[in-house]
């Protein structure tokens, strides 16, 4: 064993270059794989430090699954006693109108926790309110209104119950979206507890436990909670809490989780894939000098352990760089979009199980990939073995063989993978993308060396080195399919990446479109056409309308005031159609179980079916097609933004919206602000996914790279024969660059058409609960793809077609 230890070492050094190329798979497959796990660990803390942030200090929150039945003192005192509990947190959100001398704003009053340790504020200046006159406000809020420390303000509720406080404090703002429509307030109980709703309810119940929240705990901390009263509620840590406020998000579906899993498992797919399809290239010639080692008296097991020795020296170093070179670009990923205003939450969150995962998966995968040569050269005799090796053509054993197997999986793992779009699952979907993608790689043989000839013909006006070019491709199918290999896995998963963020993004505003379908409304009023076209004047505003009140319902819902829209402001305001009220129907919020109503309007009474809105918070709406607006109507004002707006710039134009009508900034709100908060965090998400995508793209060109110099190392002899027949050192670089850009562009075109319906199919599974998932191609990006690999491929062919021109044909046909 030392001496085959010794070869082992002298292999390492004499044939480096090819080490370095199996090195760089591993390192970049491994730094893929790394980052991919990397990416659920620093979301899930980024969803934390926003989603989660009101309760990320918990060590168990408890919540009520049953709107109509928060919890309550009865069910906080149940649990703040229990063994275990070391302190609690019971929190108030409570709604009001905070009135200064400039004006009024909408805020929302949260209540502080007397245990520091459960407090989610981080206090920027002045101290926490510590008597019932004192409140902190978020300092955005504090800047914006004018309001200083030791000012006074006067806060009110919808019951008109008011009270005088002094602010204590600015505290930074919640980057939680819910809290993004609104001002942020925090007082002491006793200050909160006057002007919340009435039985007083709690949002959450906080716990801090003596240690953490396991099985016994959690049973305990329910059974409790259930004997006080209550059925319906969950006890999570705050890791939990915050998956179950994003299924909200996502029709009930923990699509975060399965996404991340997904990435995950594309991530070995693509180490496998890419670190075998460079040891496939080295067979043959790793085939041979091992098996001159059988020649002269090394055993079978002696170079079966050698080849092992020099896999896992590189295997190990290798994935030791990728761990490091993954933690520090996902580091460095983070940090720079803390740097925007708009993104400082985003959060960096390393762990163990991700590194050592990447030294695992990254050693056994050169283990196991290193096994091949070594049983190509111990599985025959040496003699025989010293021969080159049959390709594994498509007229021979192992041909078919592959072939067999390549279409059984890409048949089962393309039906798979269409009843995971189908049936929006997403467990499905992945192994049946996977599989069909490495059947489709099998058989690729069958159809990559005949279109890189087909598409050869384009190069034949180059004379010689483009007919060379293009016969090359089908002389040694095997050696076009695993170089075109290597670029159609990146080209692939980056195309899959920029169509599944794409649609994902538009699924997503489609979404909360529908949840949040006005951006922006006044409250009932008197306005003219001055103030309305004052409105629509603001930079930002792109429609605005007026809302007329136009009756009552009757019945059940007696009193119950009725809007209408015209068929033209709905199409101009509205982009979901189900908010779009039809003529000679009532469009009542989601959820309404009665089937017709009776509208009230003036002395007019009509029964009309009822349809439903996309959300609950839409008010009662009526076509003014069928009950026009009697005059001297009250009025509301709905207004249309221009997308992409931060919530500064709309805290900023609210402001200026209120101005423009004469009101209160109190009397204006809507949707607006709640979708630009959860966009920040989806932005968040889809920008830490798109760093993915530079590794990926490294993945690629770094693989183009190694299969191109060492086909050329194996074609030395080749090459110095076409060079002794009279081919010029240029015309033999022309040759293996056209090959090179032939082969990537094949390839690149195959993996974006590929790539692209991945990205639809898997966004489908994965976010068909929220509703129609239609496919958004990003054009503009796909065709960049296509020229980027196009462009790396002629890149990638430089050095290998220099080495192969700078050698003279002597040399070259003395190389074995």
């Amino acid at each position: 064993m030392p001496e085959m230890l010794q070869v082992a070492l002298a292999q390492v050094k004499t044939h480096s270059r090819r080490f370095i190329a199996i090195g760089l798979a591993v390192m970049l497959a491994v730094g893929f794989l790394v980052a991919t796990l990397l990416v659920g660990s620093s979301t899930q803390a980024t969803l934390k430090a926003s989603v989660g942030q009101s309760f990320n200090k918990a060590d168990a929150v408890v919540s009520s699954t049953n709107y109509e039945q928060p919890l309550n003192q009865k069910a906080y005192d149940a649990v703040k006693q229990l063994p275990g509990v070391s302190s609690s947190f019971a929190q108030i959100n409570a709604p009001v109108e905070a009135s200064t001398t400039a004006g009024s704003f909408n805020a929302v009053l949260q209540n502080t926790s007397q245990d520091l340790s459960l407090e989610s504020a981080v206090l920027s200046s002045g101290s926490l309110p510590g008597s019932p006159t004192q409140v902190a406000i978020d300092e955005k809020t504090a800047e914006r209104q004018q309001v200083k420390l030791g000012g006074n303000l006067t806060l009110s509720n919808s019951k008109g119950q008011k009270l005088e406080v002094t602010v204590s404090g600015l505290f930074k703002p919640s980057n939680d979206p819910h809290s993004s429509g609104a001002g942020q307030m925090l007082a002491p109980l006793a200050t909160v507890t006057p002007l919340a709703t009435s039985p007083l309810s709690f949002t959450t119940i906080q716990l801090k436990l003596a240690s953490p929240l396991d099985q016994n705990s959690r049973t305990a901390i329910q059974q409790a909670v259930e004997a006080s009263g209550f059925k319906n509620i969950t006890v999570l840590t705050a890791d939990e809490q915050t998956t179950e406020t994003m299924k909200g998000m996502t029709g009930g579906t923990d699509v975060l989780t399965v996404v991340l899993l997904a990435f995950a498992a594309i991530a070995l797919i693509v180490a496998a894939l890419v670190v075998a399809n460079t040891f496939a290239v080295l067979v043959a010639q790793r085939t041979r000098e091992l098996a001159l080692l059988r020649c002269v008296g090394a055993s079978k097991s002696q170079i079966r352990n050698s080849v092992l020795v020099e896999a896992l020296l590189v295997g190990i170093l290798s994935s030791i760089l990728g761990v490091a070179l993954s933690i520090a670009g996902m580091a460095a990923l983070v940090s720079s979009l803390r740097t925007i205003p708009d993104y400082q939450f985003a959060t960096f969150a390393l762990n163990w199980q991700a590194v050592v995962a990447g030294l695992v998966v990254g050693t056994l995968l050169t283990l196991v990939a290193a096994l091949v040569p070594a049983r190509a050269a111990t599985a025959v005799a040496p003699l025989a073995a010293m021969r080159p090796a049959d390709d594994a053509a498509l007229n021979n054993r192992g041909g078919r063989t592959r072939l067999v197997v390549g279409g059984v999986l890409l048949v089962f793992g393309g039906l798979a993978l269409t009843a995971g779009a189908l049936t929006s699952n997403l467990l499905i979907a992945v192994p049946g993308g996977a599989a069909s993608f490495i059947g489709l790689l099998l058989c690729a043989n069958l159809f990559i060396p005949a279109l890189v000839s087909a598409v050869g013909k384009l190069a034949t006006p180059a004379g010689v080195p483009g007919k060379l070019a293009s016969l090359n491709a089908v002389r040694n199918p095997s050696r076009t399919t695993a170089t075109a290999a290597a670029l159609l896995i990146g080209v692939t998963l980056v195309s899959m990446m920029l169509t599944g963020a794409a649609t994902a993004r538009s699924t997503f505003d489609s979404s909360l479109e529908g949840r949040y379908p006005v951006d922006v409304q006044a409250y009932d009023g008197k306005y003219t056409s001055q103030q309305l076209e004052a409105v629509k004047a603001l930079q930002g505003v792109t429609q605005a309308v007026l809302i007329p009140l136009v009756g009552k319902l009757g019945g059940e819902y007696s009193g119950t005031p009725v809007y209408g829209i015209s068929s033209a402001d709905a199409a101009l305001l509205l982009s979901t159609p189900q908010n779009q009220v039809k003529p000679a129907q009532l469009l009542m919020p989601k959820g309404t179980k009665a089937s017709s109503l009776t509208l009230d309007s003036g002395s007019s009474h009509q029964d009309l079916p009822v349809a439903q809105a996309s959300t609950a918070e839409f008010p009662v709406m009526v076509n003014l097609g069928t009950a026009p607006a009697p005059s001297g109507a009250l009025q509301q004002v709905w207004m249309k933004l221009t997308p992409g707006q931060s919530t500064d710039e709309l805290l900023t134009l609210q402001k200026k919206i209120a101005a423009a009508l004469g009101v209160q900034d109190s009397q204006v709100s809507g949707g607006a602000l709640i979708k630009a908060g959860f966009n920040q965090v989806i932005d968040i998400l889809l920008l830490v996914v798109t760093g993915l995508l530079a590794v990926a793209v490294l993945i690629a060109l770094i693989g183009v790279a190694n299969t191109l110099s060492l086909s050329v190392l194996e074609r030395t002899r080749e090459n110095a024969l076409l060079r002794a027949l009279g081919l010029s050192r240029g015309a033999l670089r022309g040759m293996l660059a056209l090959e090179a850009v032939l082969i990537a562009g094949v390839a690149a075109l195959i993996g974006v058409v590929l790539g692209s319906l991945y990205g639809w199919l898997g966004t489908q599974s994965a976010l068909g609960p929220l509703g129609p998932v239609m496919p958004n191609l990003p054009w503009l990006q796909l065709l960049a793809v296509l020229l980027i690999a196009a462009v790396a491929g002629l890149a990638a062919s430089v050095i290998p077609a220099r080495r192969a021109a700078r050698l003279s044909p002597v040399e070259g046909l003395a190389t074995d």
